[in-house]
């Protein structure tokens, strides 16, 4: 792994730990185990580091999810895979994906920061979303419902089930896995 390498994981996971106002530059080098100037020279400042540290997450979800997705047989099937393959996704990821909830635009943490770039990376979650259930409209395995309003309400429905996970007291079995089914079983055509 590249000094580079280092040093956008250790940011995700201090990130992640910390959140964006506790988090600082030596932080992260310390974590990496690099110059601090190092961090500076790659990343610039704090925002851009904790921008690109979310945004590779959403690059390596994406591929992911979609690969995973690419073997539904329909529509339906698809959404199910790719839903599921969010939340695996998440817990194999335990220590680095807070950082996502702490940076995406759902977030209201450190409200001034920019988020308009990783906004249009987490859109491309949302869009995967929507294809599939076009998809499943078309073949008939998902009822006709609006899009893309019902796109971001399952992607609002899994990020409520994985914040409820990672951000509460709330220890709730099988949280993940109901997700999925209630997601599934309210879109299905049958």
């Amino acid at each position: 792994m590249t000094k580079k390498e280092r040093i956008l994981l250790a940011a995700q996971e201090q990130f992640g730990e910390h959140g964006y106002t506790d988090t600082t530059l030596k932080m992260v080098a310390d974590h990496a185990g690099v110059a601090s100037g190092l961090v500076s020279h790659y990343y610039g400042n704090k925002d851009n580091l904790f921008l690109e540290a979310g945004g590779e997450l959403i690059d390596q979800m994406l591929g992911v999810l979609t690969d995973k997705a690419n073997k539904g047989g329909n529509g339906l099937e698809a959404l199910g895979i790719f839903v599921q393959a969010y939340f695996d996704f998440t817990e194999s990821h335990r220590t680095t994906f807070p950082t996502l909830l702490r940076s995406s635009p759902f977030s209201d943490e450190y409200p001034h920061l920019d988020r308009t770039h990783i906004a249009a990376k987490f859109k491309r979650l949302i869009d995967r979303i929507d294809e599939y259930i076009k998809q499943g409209i078309e073949d008939g395995s998902v009822l006709d419902v609006p899009l893309p309003q019902t796109s971001y309400l399952v992607y609002g429905h899994i990020i409520g089930a994985v914040r409820t996970q990672f951000l509460t007291p709330f220890q709730i079995d099988n949280l993940f896995k109901e997700a999925c089914l209630f997601i599934t079983r309210s879109l299905a055509k049958s």
